[in-house]
């Protein structure tokens, strides 16, 4: 393992996995992430509008660089149906130093 701080997991739902598709392919075809996992059957709890809302969404795992972020965040927001969509960034503070180059190589 080798300790990293450019590159980043960004976490975002999605209420279908057509909504979940879209955003992965654009984001992808525009190089501003270097893969994404979409974990379908997610159960999401959270307040909203001052109650407990439930609702089945898709999780998208987006692996990309700080550089992008805010370049991805805007995409998503752009593209998003949700007018406060979840996206949160986590810094990679360890990995295989091979995945790490190949998620910036593939930035390029």
């Amino acid at each position: 393992m080798t300790v990293t701080s450019i590159h980043q997991v960004v976490l975002v739902s999605a209420p279908d996995l057509e909504t979940a598709k879209t955003l992965a392919h654009t984001l992808l075809e525009e190089k501003l992430c270097a893969s994404v996992n979409l974990i379908p059957q997610v159960l999401s709890l959270y307040h909203w509008e001052g109650k407990i809302q439930q609702d089945s969404e898709i999780l998208l795992l987006i692996k990309t660089e700080k550089a992008k972020y805010a370049a991805l965040q805007q995409r998503i927001l752009d593209l998003h149906p949700y007018g406060t969509p979840e996206v949160i960034a986590l810094d990679i503070a360890q990995g295989s130093e091979k995945y790490l180059s190949w998620i910036s190589d593939s930035l390029e």
